[in-house]
């Protein structure tokens, strides 16, 4: 499998998305739009790809988790409660010559090549004074950093005043944790159980960069996991995971210098690395979804957050992390919760939210042993760059065929001879299972090149002998073998390979 930091920058891949109709810059008739795009036609197909593979795999096949739509828009009391009005901020430096803003750890990581997202306003400063940073801009002097909310704020009603003031959501979190008891009671889930939800989430971006890295509105696929408080070593999947191996990079072997190495899940638990067996399971679940898929297994590893990255809210917290062209960089975020947000949400409601333990007759505050939040843009990004692969004379999309935008191109091998008719008629044989895309423009080297950039695994070819065998050509994207296949037998033989 190709590694894209060897052959194409982030900025190359965002053109290769735009030619092919998978992600376009957005009203860039306008000269676009900083932090926010559009997905094609191709774009789209592989996103819905994602999400339904997720949502199958996380809600639909399971007992014990269900799922919500909650709104985009968030009622600021939620917000107070969660924390976010007053503390969701990044921190801000202004250039005082040419006036250009910068997130300040953004500036420190480009210039000095060292991790900063967890460093404090004074840490930051004295880095600036220290290394004597200027503006990337105009080399002007820059302001001491300062708190910068990045909450999208909007007004609801016809007049815009305080008593007015909403949020579009900055995660999509919350709305799980203010709806748990109506949810819980209507569908009569029992701990342990999860809730999961996809949706669109909208962050003000002091410098959206990397293409869909970092955007200001983006989609999120969340998942919070409740347990009862003293069973969060419960797990009746432990064992079925404990001996496999993931990469992971422990908080003690980055204070060390080291990098990530192969270790156990039973290994990480014993070491106290994960310190509940849900925790585990969840962050092995989530792992191993990626690598089904086809991410490569040396592109991603389960980074531990050192003790000064924990949120206030975080008993213990991992990313799941991809080896993007720009270096390692979060994937997933997965926190272990406890009784935070529950516990704010029922204090500042004046609603106490809990769940009532029928066997020993008392009412608990759930626990969150698990929360994996994962940014679809950037599963989509990381899947696209895992497959992208540079073959002497051909660039292929070497996608699974699960998110494989088109499924099966069907080609006449030239448009006439009644060749057309027998491909139309495959057509309408093939069409209400799995996207199609006929084609009759250019050679059939030429057709089976735009569909190995496009990702589709397999090409049919309708031929002369098609005519007098009832059979067609399959041609298979990544080896390039063919094969000849029945007419009649075509359903079952996609079937078994998609």
């Amino acid at each position: 499998m190709a590694d894209i930091s060897k052959i194409h920058t982030i900025s190359d891949l965002a053109a290769f998305c735009k030619r092919k109709g998978f992600v376009f810059p957005s009203a860039e008739i306008y000269g676009g739009f900083s932090g926010f795009f559009d997905y094609g036609p191709l774009g789209i197909e592989l996103k819905e790809n994602i999400k339904k593979d997720w949502w199958k795999t996380f809600v639909q096949s399971r007992q014990d988790v269900i799922g919500i739509d909650g709104s985009a828009i968030t009622n600021p009391k939620v917000l107070e409660a969660s924390g976010h009005v007053a503390g969701f901020n990044d921190l801000l430096v202004d250039c005082k010559k040419c006036k250009f803003r910068e997130r300040a750890d953004h500036l420190i990581e480009d210039l000095l090549k060292i991790p900063a997202e967890h460093l404090s306003a004074k840490q930051i400063q004295k880095l600036i004074e220290k290394h004597k940073i200027k503006c990337p801009k105009c080399k002007g002097p820059l302001s001491e950093p300062k708190q910068y909310n990045t909450m999208f704020k909007t007004y609801v009603g016809p007049v815009e005043q305080d008593s007015s003031v909403a949020y579009l959501r900055p995660e999509t979190a919350q709305s799980i944790f203010s709806n748990f008891e109506l949810i819980q009671k209507s569908s009569r889930a029992q701990l342990p159980f999860g809730i999961a939800q996809i949706g669109k989430a909208f962050r003000n971006e002091i410098s959206p960069r990397d293409f869909l890295f970092r955007m200001r509105e983006f989609e999120q696929m969340e998942l919070e996991f409740f347990t009862h408080p003293k069973k969060i070593n419960d797990c009746p999947f432990y064992n079925d995971i404990q001996t496999s191996s993931v990469n992971m990079l422990s908080a003690e072997m980055q204070n060390k210098g080291k990098n990530h190495k192969a270790m156990t899940i039973k290994s990480a638990v014993i070491k106290k690395i994960i310190k509940n067996r849900w925790h585990a399971y969840w962050l092995y679940s989530q792992y191993q979804w990626f690598l089904n898929l086809g991410i490569n297994p040396k592109n991603l590893r389960i980074r531990e957050h050192k003790k000064e990255e924990l949120a206030h809210y975080a008993k213990a917290c991992f990313d799941l992390e991809y080896k993007f062209p720009f270096g390692w960089k979060e994937l997933q975020g997965m926190a272990d919760r406890g009784q935070f947000d529950l516990s704010q949400h029922g204090k500042y409601s004046g609603k106490e939210i809990t769940f009532f333990d029928q066997a020993k007759q008392e009412h608990v505050v759930p626990y969150v042993a698990a929360e994996p939040s994962q940014g679809l843009d950037r599963a989509f990004l990381a899947f696209l760059i895992d497959a992208y692969t540079v073959e002497k004379d051909r660039v292929v999309l070497k996608l699974n065929p699960k998110l494989a935008p088109i499924k099966i191109a069907i080609f006449p091998l030239v448009n006439k001879d009644k060749l057309p008719e027998v491909a139309m008629k495959i057509y309408n044989l093939l069409k209400d299972k799995y996207p199609i895309f006929y084609d009759t423009s250019g050679s059939i080297g030429r057709r089976y090149r735009r569909m190995d950039e496009s990702g589709t695994p397999f090409c049919l070819t309708i031929d002369h002998d098609t005519l007098k065998d009832k059979a067609v050509t399959v041609r298979h994207r990544d080896s390039m073998k063919q094969k000849r296949v029945k007419i009649k037998d075509l359903e079952t033989y996609f079937l078994k390979l998609i």
